[in-house]
Formats: structure tokens, sequence, C-alpha cells
């Protein structure tokens, strides 16, 4: 780990955990937060932080969709496709993305701006289809509108700076 006061602030996380495999999820979106991705390297400081095996810690991080195993886009953006999402549009708006974007869901811009992602429900059903960029939750996409909002999104990321740290889903578009 890079950071010294990061490893700190791990530390005082899990401290304050029941158990250590409760603040597991805590620790591994903090590291993502710094890599941009959960690493190798940063599941084995995980499991070193949590006295977790690294197994034990990539059971965890294959489980969560919102911890990302493979490097991703400067913004992640995930498109419900539960069955309130799809039958209300969820299925055309991720291929209007998609085309819009040049790439495949799971896929990642040749500018490495977006990561576009299908997630098994992001829990906004009553205002489908719905997608999430960072921690903001988008409802009543239309393909007019998922356009809009990836425009904003990609204008606020032109304004914070690039590195490891960056806070990838801190910022509202």
């Amino acid at each position: 780990m890079e950071s010294e006061e990061l490893r700190k602030e791990l530390v005082a996380r899990i401290a304050h955990a029941v158990t250590n495999r409760e603040a597991a999820v805590d620790v591994m979106k903090e590291l993502q937060r710094h890599y941009g991705w959960l690493t190798d390297e940063a599941v084995a400081e995980a499991a070193g932080l949590l006295g977790l095996t690294p197994l034990q810690v990539e059971e965890l991080a294959t489980f969560y969709e919102m911890i990302y195993r493979r490097p991703v886009g400067k913004r992640v953006v995930h498109v419900c496709d539960s069955i309130s999402c799809w039958a209300m549009g969820g299925e055309s708006l991720m291929a209007h993305l998609a085309a819009k974007l040049g790439v495949e869901p799971g896929g990642t811009t040749a500018d490495g701006m977006f990561t576009l992602l299908p997630c098994c429900c992001l829990g906004n059903c009553g205002e489908a289809p719905t997608l999430m960029i960072g921690d903001t939750l988008y409802g009543r996409v239309t393909p007019e509108r998922g356009e809009e909002i990836l425009s904003n999104a990609r204008e606020a990321a032109a304004t914070v700076p690039e590195g490891p740290g960056t806070p990838q889903e801190e910022e509202n578009v």
C-alpha cells in the first residue's frame, strides 16, 4: 500500500467493526478507490488487514457487482437489467448506450472514460428503467436522457484530476 494514511484509516475502520469480515466491503471499496479497481495486490492487502485469506477476500469481491476485479473506466455506468427495468425498456437503453459509447456491455470506451455494465438490480424498480454512475441513481431514463447523463458525466469527469485515489464514485453528475 502506497499510503500510510490510507492504511491507518482502514485499520481504524476495521477496529470499529464488530468483526473484521463486517468491514471487508468498506476496505475493498477504499482500496478500489485508491487503485481504480481491486487489484491482486489490493486483495492481498485487504486480506492482511482483515485477517482473512486472499481467497476469502476474492470470494467477497466477486460476489459484489460494485467491486471491480479488472480495470474500469473513470466512470462506471451500471444499467439495471432486473425484470422491472427490462419490462420498461432497460434492454433498449443498454443497447442504445452501448452503441453511443461504441462498446459492448462489459466494455470500456477507447478513451478510458466509461465502462458499461449490466447490474442485476439497483433497487429503483418504481422508476424503471434505471442506471447509476458512481453513487448517483437515475430513474425513468430514456435513451435520449441516457445520452444527456453520459454527456454530463463526461464534463464532470474532465474537472477531476487523474491518478490513484481519484474519487471515481463520489461525484454527482
